[in-house]
This record gives structure tokens, C-alpha cells and sequence, in this order.
């Protein structure tokens, strides 16, 4: 299929090419529209080895789903596929305009933003460099592995105190509280009663694989470490179109209905960027929805 030009106009655009977008562009290409893919290249995951949790892929790369999820994708005709970063989005007569980074644009009946968060990381120090491979935000992507074996969840909020509770499901958990939370007497006893242990000072760093260094000198080996990152949007598109959001515990969040449609007509919204907290399986179940709606509205409007 030719490029797609500014002055031709695609069926949709789908703003983000990981698991929630592919899975859009996907129901998209097999009702036969033309489906202009534009991504980055920044998946939220690549920093982990192995993606767990999503049936029949359990277990695998990263990497290689997305790259098989993009050959199937890219074997339709009517699918274009661009490694380009996307900065704005406008509405037009027609629809939308879409403009790169890199100086071109494309217009769009409809949009889909699958652009997904970025998470921010305590300041601690050995925390981003040990990020997907033995400090984890999510139990049931990496829990398992770690064996039952002693885990640490590093406060940085009230979301903390969820993430503490849980965790004794997958191992023997210690609570960093790291001076950033403030537990009441029933949050002890909920604690007490999960069998965890508190450790009140602050850290100072993560050491080896997932060894806690304390302020006083100890250190706390583990076998993996949690934490709640605060995320933010990965891209001021949604923004910029005027899309509304939701407060979430980890951060902000695109306002969707049940058909994945943002507050403006003729926009959806998909993966981690239109969920509170989400994973591999939950995006892409919300692309497919969101590809179908896009779909749908093709059709009616």
C-alpha cells in the first residue's frame, strides 16, 4: 500500500504501537480500513525479560510478542506502519491531523491514543538501574518467579500500604515505610494479621540484585523488590485535544466509557494511558475494544 500523504486521508490513526495499540489496529485491518500505526518505540516494558500473565505468552519476551503481534499486523495491506514520534493532534473537518516529530503529517477519520504512561521512580539510588528485572511494580507480572522468597515493598504513598497487603500471596514481605507513609493502628493490625514486618528506616539505596541498604548501615537482602511508580502520560496528545482524565492512585488516567471512547467524539483511548493500573492482558483486551468502537464509529459517523 502507498504512504499515506497529509492530503490523503486515513480511516483511523493509532497513536502508540505496543500491546493495546496493535491490538486496535488490529480489528481495525480486518474490517478493512486504513489503519495508519504510528509509534515511537518506547513500550513501557522493555525493561523486563520476561512477560507474565498473559495466556498463551507466558513467560516470553517482551520484545518478541510485540514483534510477532506487529508481523501479523503489518501482513494486512491495508495497514501502514510509522517509527515516528507523534507531537500534536488537531481536529479538522475531516477528522484529525496528525504531526511528528520529524517534520510530516497525516490526516485521520478517527484516533485511537494508545500512547501509554511513563513511570517515575523514587530518587533512591539503584532503583532505575534494577527497573523490570529485580524491582517490580506489579505482583501478578513477576511475583511468581520470585520463588517465595523474602520480598520488599519500598513506600512512596498511600498506594504502598495496597501493595504491602498483597504481597504476602507470592513470599515473607518487609515494609519499608522510608518515612513516606503514615500508618494507623488498624493499618497495623491489617499488616500484623498479613504477616508482615515493618522496617521504619529510611533507605538509602538498592544494592546487588535487590539488597535494601538502610540509613543506620544494615542491609536487607531480597528477592525482588515493589514499588508504585507515580505515572504521568506518556505523550501531551490527549491533553491537547481537550480529552478528560481521571485521578487514579498512581496517577492520572484518560476518561473512557465502556467502548473505550474519550470525552471527544471520534477519539478512543487504550492501555496503561485509560486504566488506573493496568498489564499486557488488560491492554490488550482494551485495544480490541477500542479498535471495534473506532470501527463503529467509522461506520455511523
Amino acid at each position: 500500500m502507498p504512504p499515506i500523504d497529509p492530503v490523503s486521508l486515513a480511516d483511523a490513526a493509532v497513536i502508540g504501537g505496543s500491546y493495546a495499540g496493535l491490538s486496535a489496529a488490529l480489528q481495525l485491518a480486518r474490517a478493512r480500513r486504513r489503519v495508519v500505526v504510528i509509534d515511537a518505540g518506547q513500550r513501557r516494558n522493555r525493561f523486563a525479560s520476561a512477560s507474565h500473565g498473559f495466556l498463551g505468552q507466558d513467560g516470553r519476551s517482551p520484545g518478541e510478542i510485540v514483534a510477532d503481534a506487529r508481523a501479523q499486523l503489518l501482513a494486512y495491506p491495508n495497514v501502514e506502519w510509522r517509527d515516528a514520534t507523534a507531537t500534536q493532534a488537531t481536529a479538522t473537518a475531516e477528522g484529525f491531523r496528525v504531526s511528528f516529530a520529524q517534520g510530516t503529517a497525516l490526516s485521520a477519520r478517527k484516533l485511537v491514543l494508545a500512547t501509554g504512561v511513563i513511570d517515575g521512580l523514587p530518587p533512591i539510588e539503584g532503583v532505575a538501574a534494577r527497573w523490570g528485572q529485580h524491582v517490580f511494580h506489579c505482583p501478578y507480572c513477576h511475583g511468581y518467579e520470585l520463588d517465595g522468597g523474602h520480598i520488599g515493598v519500598l513506600a512512596v504513598g498511600p498506594v504502598s500500604l495496597h501493595h504491602a497487603l498483597m504481597l504476602p500471596d507470592w513470599g515473607t514481605v518487609t515494609f519499608f515505610t522510608n518515612e513516606a507513609i503514615t500508618l494507623s493502628e488498624s493499618d497495623r493490625a491489617a499488616l500484623d494479621a498479613r504477616g508482615v514486618t515493618l522496617e521504619p528506616a529510611r533507605v538509602v539505596a538498592i544494592e546487588d540484585e535487590a539488597t535494601v541498604a538502610l540509613a543506620d548501615g544494615r542491609r536487607v537482602p531480597l528477592a525482588g523488590l515493589f514499588v508504585a511508580p507515580r505515572t504521568q502520560m506518556a505523550s501531551p496528545i490527549a491533553e491537547a485535544l481537550g480529552c478528560a482524565f481521571d485521578d487514579g492512585p498512581m496517577g492520572p488516567y484518560l476518561r473512557v466509557d465502556a467502548m473505550q471512547q474519550t470525552s471527544v467524539p471520534g477519539v478512543f483511548a487504550c492501555g496503561d494511558a485509560a486504566r488506573a493500573a493496568g498489564n499486557v492482558a488488560l491492554a490488550v483486551g482494551d485495544g480490541a475494544m477500542a479498535g471495534a468502537a473506532a470501527h463503529r464509529a467509522l461506520m455511523f459517523g
